[in-house]
């Protein structure tokens, strides 16, 4: 069967030891699409990122980038702009025929936390080849804010499918017109669903955040703790258009509500480079049942975390800044995102990470 495995085939998967972790998987660690992952007890500060190439090990890599070590046992700060590398707590050996990719959870990606999964002979950031057998690793590069981690905590998460099973044009313009995928604008369609950004003022005016430059340390382990204001500069517009600056940092919202019904994930894509000077999205993940309404996420919207690179760019509302790419799951997973699981960014809107009060 081809598709996105579904959190019992996952299950199975530990069961037969093709997942396996130094210590105890725990509650909630197995979602309805993927597996969160944890970091394992130390760090290593490097003097670059890196991928370890054909034929050659990560620990190879590390004695020849390492500058020192870090013991995340007691919690340790990872300073702003640094680059780490973390051994995972998992390890996989993956069957025949299933591959495996990562990505950011979506509260490492509001928090502009570069994180991305690194293997033994790997070649590509966050792919896993079938077959690989042996240890995974993050690297981590915080870019707006400092931050404490310990082992544990779960920055990334992991997808595994089977064969190839995303949706062509056709299909998706099908199952939009059962299943209606996206509200809030049309469906623009092509090599996926295109969102848009939401610069539309509510009331208040506001239409997004920037992360301020100078900021104190965020334990990653503090949830609903933070003042926003001391992290974040409030973005108001009444021009329903924002400049963004040059290596600024911003959350904003799509313009349109996502729906990804209980038999289909999907996966954050970037747009076409030709469009601006900026890269939208570090969190892709989407899982089953995100926005679907009997799992309590009528009128999701997705949030667009973006960065500005060369130039400043007027980014206006209603402009395309990213595309959604379905997949066929193999199974409908037992659990739906938000049906009786911890997940906090159900029936959102503009929505900071977990770790700031509202």
């Amino acid at each position: 069967m081809t598709g996105v495995l579904a959190s019992q085939q996952i299950e199975k998967l530990i069961a037969s030891g093709a997942i396996r972790a130094e210590t105890p998987f725990v509650d909630g660690q197995v979602q309805p699409a993927s597996l969160d992952l944890r970091l394992g007890n130390v760090a290593y500060r490097v003097r670059a990122s890196f991928l370890a190439g054909e034929g050659r090990s990560v620990a190879a890599r590390i004695d020849e980038f390492e500058m020192h070590s870090i013991d995340l046992a007691q919690g340790a700060v990872l300073e702003k702009g640094c680059v780490y590398l973390v051994p995972l707590m998992e390890s996989v050996t993956l069957p025949e025929g299933v591959q495996a990719i990562a990505n950011a959870k979506s509260s490492t990606g509001r928090l502009d936390l570069l994180t991305r999964v690194i293997t033994d002979g790997g070649v590509e950031f966050d792919r896993i080849a079938t077959g690989y057998d042996g240890p995974l690793y993050a690297e981590i590069c915080p870019r707006s804010f400092s931050v404490l981690v310990r082992p544990g905590m779960r920055l990334n998460q992991i997808r595994f499918r089977r064969g190839r099973s995303v949706l062509t044009d056709a299909e998706l313009q099908e199952l939009h017109a059962e299943q209606t995928l996206v509200g809030g604008g049309p469906a623009v369609i092509s090599e996926g669903l295109g969102f848009s950004v939401d610069l539309q003022p509510g009331e208040s005016g506001l239409v997004g955040y920037r992360a301020r430059p100078h900021t104190g340390v965020i334990d990653l382990d503090r949830i609903g703790a933070y003042d926003p204001m001391e992290f974040w500069d409030e973005l108001h517009s009444d021009r329903e258009q924002l400049i963004l600056d040059p290596g600024a940092f911003y959350i904003l919202v799509s313009r349109e509500a996502v729906h990804i019904p209980p038999g289909y994930a999907a996966e954050m894509a970037p747009y076409l480079a030709m469009v601006g000077e900026f890269r939208v999205h570090y969190a892709g993940f989407f899982d089953p049942g995100f926005g679907h309404a009997a799992a309590g996420g009528a009128g999701a919207r997705g949030v667009l975390e973006v960065r500005c690179h060369e130039a400043p760019f007027v980014l206006e509302h209603g402009q395309i800044v990213g595309r959604l790419v379905y997949e066929r799951m193999s199974e409908v997973p037992g659990q739906l995102y938000g049906a009786g699981i911890a997940s906090n960014y159900q029936g959102q809107g503009l929505k900071l990470s977990k770790h700031f009060r509202a």
